[in-house]
């Protein structure tokens, strides 16, 4: 199992700060998350989410490669970024060939804190070697389905495979239900080798992007784990795991995982990754603090949409506002295939080149959500269709041009961006378990390739 240590140390020699401005008051080294699993004698890539607090909002470049210690063979290299105002992470890139199996310890140093972070590795087998050498999405994930499949028994195999038919490809729910409307196998349920793989599975079809992808859904869960201290029907065990059609790198088949403010729907065909739609993202509570460590999971999305609309000059802003009202997402769960036939808002045309950059970043917020080749290119194929994607939003009555603060500050405060092949809903309603504080749902679908594009609704 993947683990951090703490073992604060200073090294002068392995620092990672790349400016004099950027400043953290916290590093939190054994909370750090990784994207994979490393292996003994097998070539790595991932990156390593390390948690800090009290960031000053400075921007920093990437660092220099620092070596691993205990296993050697690695090193982990700071990538580029904005500190947070506040909570953060920092993301290293992690890669190399490990030694051999144990433990390998990367000390850091980042402004004016250090400590150490630890990458567990493991002993290579035949399905974990090939998993590590795929070269493609589809590759990887079909490879960390099969491992997974090899640590169930005849009864859990029988509870995770189903046909693919959209009416098994809709059966997902953003909704604390259990069961009651999803498909597949129960975290809850299995042994902790098994939990392992299954959690590999999702990894290698979600984004490695801090905060977004699987580093967003680790956070949900811990989210999940806070609602069940107050309330019945919540916690990270009641996620499920189910694959639609016969794994393969030939046929046509879905990976599902989901469960509350949860839903991953990743269709393959042919050895290639074909849809990346419906995606749901909520969190309640929207910020917490667990074993010292404080989470925003949804900060860059609300961020980036808050950015993006206060962009606008109050003239544009005024175009692209609703008279409508919205409780929630339009095109949730059961709302498949319903797109308006008339899109709403100002135009992507009609902005500067500065605000279409902001769209962009708003829209990689969810796109990054999935794995990091399909993002490229799906970011890419949306960007290009910049122009005719449109922007709407409703509530944000105290939206103001130039203040991002004042947007998703209450409840039915909401916005949409509408393209020819992107739809991206976020909206804030108010808490259920936590009912001071207003909570975020959210939905990406894609208009050509939800499910892949092979059902009609």
């Amino acid at each position: 199992m993947l683990a951090g240590i703490q073992a604060c140390q200073k090294d002068k020699t392995n620092t990672s700060t790349s400016t004099t401005t950027a400043s953290i008051t916290a590093l939190t080294c054994g909370s750090a998350t990784f994207s994979g699993t490393a292996y003994a004698s097998t070539a790595f890539t991932g990156t390593a989410s390390v948690p800090y607090t009290g960031g000053n909002g400075a921007t920093y470049s990437a660092g220099t490669a620092i070596s691993s210690a205990g296993v050697t063979g690695l090193t982990a290299t700071l990538q580029a970024g904005t500190l947070a105002s506040g909570a953060g992470s920092l993301v290293y890139t992690v890669a190399g060939t490990p030694s051999a199996s144990g433990t390998a310890t990367f000390a850091i140093t980042f402004g004016g804190q250090t400590c150490s972070f630890a990458l567990t590795v493991s002993t290579a087998t035949s399905e974990t070697t090939g998993c590590s050498t795929a070269t493609t999405t589809a590759a990887k994930v079909l490879c960390a389905v099969q491992a997974f499949e090899a640590t169930l028994t005849a009864t859990q195999l029988a509870g995770v495979q189903f046909s693919y038919t959209s009416a098994n490809a809709i059966k997902w729910s953003n909704l604390p239900v259990g069961a009651a409307t999803r498909i597949g196998l129960e975290y809850s349920t299995l042994t902790s080798a098994q939990l392992t793989a299954a959690k590999a599975v999702i990894a290698a079809a979600t984004g490695t992007t801090a905060n977004l992808g699987y580093s967003e859904i680790v956070q949900n869960l811990l989210a999940d784990d806070i609602l069940a201290q107050s309330a019945n029907g919540y916690g990270s065990g009641d996620y499920f795991i189910a694959f639609l059609g016969t794994p393969s790198s030939t046929g046509t088949w879905q990976l599902y995982f989901g469960g509350h403010h949860t839903a991953v729907s990743q269709t393959y065909g042919s050895g290639a990754v074909t849809g990346n739609t419906p995606s749901f993202r909520g969190i309640e509570p929207k910020s917490f603090t667990t074993s010292g460590v404080t989470y925003t999971p949804m900060g860059v999305k609300s961020t980036a949409m808050a950015a993006m609309l206060a962009s606008f000059t109050t003239s544009q802003l005024a175009t692209a506002k609703l008279t409508s009202s919205f409780s929630d997402v339009v095109l949730g769960p059961g709302q498949d295939g319903q797109f308006p036939s008339t899109k709403v808002g100002i135009a992507g045309s009609a902005l500067t080149t500065a605000q279409q950059a902001l769209v962009v970043e708003a829209m990689k917020a969810w796109v990054y959500d999935t794995d990091d080749l399909s993002a490229a290119s799906v970011i890419s194929t949306y960007t290009n269709e910049l122009s005719g994607t449109y922007i709407s939003y409703a509530g944000n009555s105290s939206g103001t041009a130039g203040s991002a603060s004042t947007f998703f500050t209450a409840q039915g405060d909401y916005v949409r961006i509408d393209g020819p092949h992107v739809w991206i809903e976020f909206i804030c309603q108010n808490g259920i378990v936590y009912q001071n504080q207003i909570h975020y749902h959210s939905i990406w679908r894609d208009h050509i390739s939800d499910y892949g594009g092979n059902f009609t609704f």
